[in-house]
């Protein structure tokens, strides 16, 4: 290899010298009057654009942002896209369950979520996590129970739209209830969790010496005889007693959890209406309990979830119904598009901006999930509307006209 090839600055100048040749060719075409070969048509028809290949249709066409990326792609963004339908699911009597964590979406570094499906009388059994537990209702309804560090208990029912955390180390339980039990989304602020390797009663039991329970509990090593072999994890048995019958009888001597692990989204008026949409969040200020923050959006079609970053954590995403696409941004002139389906999991990193947008004629609603008690965000919009608008004209060459008339509140969807 010469002097020069190894010299990053005769190499630098080779390629500068090279671009400046092709854009000067291209000159050449124009002032010769040959036209500039076009090389990407609205259709795909042309010949650089043919697929001979054997290919999956299906697939390609729930994913057009990554078959035919907009202009605007660049670079080597890695994915932060990974669909629930490509999750392995465990199916047992009283359910089923699926999750996304690291090992399937390496980006996802900081959450994983869990899909579980709970039939009617359907127990997720007693049980508890390192990490806190944040859940969304998708559909039906459920009975929640927990217990404390000092002993007060929680029980409750939540419903489609509804959500609860479970802090880190907390037991608890969920059963599904009439007519056809229910559908939730769970999200751990661990991106390593493992929903198949959690803290089980019947596991650990089984595990235990019966001398052991029997001298612990004060009764006989017999009482325990009927203790499963192995874990039972998500099974069926007869719907839980009333509410109300419940709550008394937990509640006895301790009294209950301070705040509720329960917060009835479904109940909440949403934090910020648009004719694009709507987002409600939730984070410590109005659900003291949950050390995880998140912002349920609704967008229409053709409505948009602004060009935003989160300046304090990761975001996971979990898409419930109707279709979209995000672009991310990953700086250092990367950035690429992904198109997201109900049942589709997204991942940004902290202070990474992006958008999403409603591809659809269906209202888009999709989770926005932080591993932190705070939410946060800061707009493209309000940072110019707040920035003198000389400044930001010496770099956008928009014309300050326009830059005064930019909200100077954050319309979070657009159209306002």
């Amino acid at each position: 290899m010469s002097d020069n090839q190894n010299n990053p600055l005769s190499r630098r100048k080779f390629l500068g010298n090279t671009s400046a040749a092709l854009a000067a060719f291209g000159a050449l075409q124009v002032a010769s009057g040959q036209e500039a070969v076009p090389i990407r048509s609205k259709d795909h028809h042309l010949i650089n654009e043919t697929e001979t290949q054997p290919k999956n249709k299906m697939l390609d066409d729930q994913n057009p942002s990554s078959n035919w990326p907009p202009t605007t792609d660049a670079g080597g963004q890695q994915p932060f896209k990974y669909s629930f339908s490509l999750s392995h699911k465990r199916i047992e009597g009283g359910g089923w369950t699926r999750q996304v964590t690291v090992r399937d979406l390496p980006i996802s570094k900081k959450m994983a979520g869990v899909q579980m499906r709970l039939i009617k009388g359907g127990i997720r059994e007693l049980h508890w996590h390192v990490g806190a537990e944040w859940a969304f209702m998708i559909g039906g309804s459920a009975r929640i129970t927990a217990v404390d560090q000092q002993g007060r208990a929680f029980v409750d029912d939540v419903n489609e739209g509804d959500l609860w955390v479970f802090p880190g180390g907390i037991p608890h339980s969920i059963q599904g209830l009439g007519p056809d039990g229910c559908v939730f989304l769970l999200v751990f602020d661990d991106g390593n969790f493992n929903e198949f390797e959690t803290f089980l009663l019947t596991d650990w039991l089984h595990h235990t010496p019966p001398e052991v329970l029997a001298k612990n509990f004060d009764v006989p090593a017999s009482t325990f005889a009927n203790v499963p072999p192995k874990e039972l994890f998500i099974f069926e048995r007869d719907l839980p007693r009333p509410l109300a019958e419940e709550k008394h009888q937990v509640e006895a001597v301790t009294g209950p959890v301070p705040n509720t692990f329960a917060f009835f989204t479904s109940k909440m008026a949403p934090t910020k209406v648009t004719k694009g949409g709507s987002v409600k969040i939730i984070d410590a200020k109005n659900f003291p309990a949950s050390n995880i923050a998140a912002a349920i959006v609704t967008l229409k079609p053709g409505g948009l979830r602004e060009l935003h970053w989160h300046p304090n954590e990761d975001e996971w995403q979990y898409y419930v119904k109707g279709s979209g696409r995000m672009s991310v941004f990953a700086a250092g002139g990367r950035a690429r598009t992904m198109d997201f389906q109900a049942g589709d999991v997204g991942y940004i990193d902290k202070s990474t901006p992006h958008f999403v947008e409603n591809t659809g004629d269906e209202d888009l609603v999709f989770l926005e999930v932080f591993p932190t008690p705070h939410y946060e965000d800061i707009s493209l919009a309000e940072w110019l509307a707040h920035t003198p608008s000389r400044l930001v004209n010496e770099h956008l060459g928009v014309g300050e006209d326009f830059l005064n008339k930019i909200s100077k509140k954050e319309a979070v969807v657009d159209p306002e």
